[in-house]
C-alpha cells in the first residue's frame, strides 16, 4: 500500500515548550510549541518549523502515528535524519491560548510565528530557521518571512494560495463566506475531516490514516478559527511574492483544488531569489503528509532542506 519506507524505529521523545506574545489589549497570549530534536549520533543538517492550516493543530498534522505506515510523523523521519525540528499551535488552536474573542486571521497567525521563533532561536543553536508551511499555514509562512527574513534559511510553501484564481475550493467556500465571517469560530468533525480528502481527488489517503489524522485533531478541537477561511475567501492576494526574499519551494499537489497551477506559476515567477524550485506532486491532493505518497513529499521537502548553498552567484 505505502512507498517503501525506512525501517521501523522507536518514536522519538517529544519535549513540550511555551511561549508568549502580547495581545491588542496588552494581554498575554501564550502558545504552544512541540519539539523533536535530532536523533542522537546524526549529524546536524538544521532546525526546521512546521506550519500547520486552517482546521487542525499542528501535532495531527507533523507527528501522526498510525500503525502498519511507517515514518508517518515527519517530525520523526526529519528528526532520524539530522534536523531539530519543531512545531507550533497557532491562538485557537490545539492547546494554545483561546481566550480571546477573535478569528486568528492570516496576519495573526503570522504574529504567532514571530513569536515561536524568537523563542525557537533563543533556545536553540540555530541561526535560521528551515519554515515548512501547508495551506493557510503557508499563506503564514510566507507573510512571517517577508516580515523577517532574517530568520529563514529556506521556506517551502505546500498547498499555497496566491490570489485564489482557479481554486474550485474556494469558489465553493465563498457560497458560506457571510457565516463565517458573522462568527470567529467554525465547527469541526470527523466527518469534516474525511471531506479533505474527499473534495479534491478520492484515494489519494487511505482510511486508516484518514481516521487516525482525524482522531488527532477532533482529541483537541471541537472548532478552530475562520480568520484563515475569510481572508481565503475575500482578501486575496495577502502575499507579495518580490518581498520574500529568501530561497523558496512551491509544493504542489496534482489535485490540489486549492492551489492553482497557473496562479501558483505566475506567482513563482515574480519571486527575486534565483534559489528557487517548483514541484508538482504526482498523485496527491491537498493534505499532503497524509496521503499515499507522503515519502515522495518527504524526499521533496528534505532535498530542498539540505540543499547546498550556492558556491557561484554571479
Amino acid at each position: 500500500m505505502y512507498q517503501v519506507a525506512s525501517a521501523a524505529r522507536p518514536v522519538a521523545s517529544g519535549k513540550e515548550h511555551w511561549t508568549s506574545k502580547v495581545g491588542a489589549r496588552n494581554e498575554k497570549v501564550r502558545l504552544f510549541l512541540w519539539q523533536k530534536p535530532a536523533a542522537p549520533g546524526t549529524q546536524k543538517r538544521g532546525t526546521v518549523l512546521f506550519v500547520h492550516g486552517s482546521s487542525m493543530a499542528s501535532q495531527p498534522t507533523f507527528d501522526l502515528h498510525v500503525p502498519g505506515r511507517p515514518d508517518s510523523s515527519v517530525m520523526d523521519w526529519f528528526a532520524a535524519r539530522g534536523f531539530d525540528t519543531w512545531c507550533m499551535d497557532h491562538e485557537g488552536y490545539g492547546r494554545s491560548d483561546k481566550s480571546r474573542a477573535i478569528n486568528c486571521d492570516l496576519a495573526n497567525g503570522a504574529d504567532d510565528l514571530a513569536a515561536g521563533s524568537e523563542y525557537v532561536l533563543e533556545n536553540t543553536a540555530a541561526g535560521k530557521l528551515l519554515v515548512y508551511g501547508i495551506s493557510s499555514g503557508a499563506l503564514r509562512a510566507a507573510l512571517f518571512a517577508q516580515a523577517h527574513p532574517q530568520r529563514v534559511a529556506r521556506l517551502a510553501l505546500d498547498a499555497f494560495v496566491w490570489t485564489g484564481e482557479g481554486s474550485p475550493t474556494l469558489a465553493e467556500r465563498r457560497k458560506k463566506l457571510p457565516e463565517y465571517a458573522a462568527k470567529n469560530r467554525r465547527p469541526i468533525d470527523h466527518a469534516f475531516v474525511h471531506g479533505i480528502f474527499n473534495r479534491d481527488h478520492p484515494g489519494t489517503a487511505d482510511e486508516a490514516t484518514i481516521r487516525a489524522f482525524a482522531d488527532a485533531i477532533v482529541a483537541l478541537d471541537d472548532s478552530v478559527p475562520t480568520g484563515t477561511y475569510v481572508d481565503m475567501c475575500s482578501k486575496l492576494p495577502i502575499v507579495d511574492p518580490a518581498k520574500i526574499t529568501v530561497p523558496t519551494i512551491v509544493m504542489r499537489g496534482q489535485w490540489d483544488g486549492i492551489a492553482g497551477i497557473d496562479d501558483l506559476i505566475e506567482f513563482f515567477k515574480r519571486l527575486p531569489n534565483p534559489d528557487k524550485q517548483f514541484a508538482v506532486m504526482a498523485g496527491v491532493s491537498h493534505a499532503s503528509f497524509q496521503q499515499k505518497n507522503y515519502l515522495m513529499v518527504y524526499h521533496i521537502l528534505h532535498s530542498f532542506f539540505s540543499q547546498p548553498e550556492p558556491v557561484y552567484r554571479g
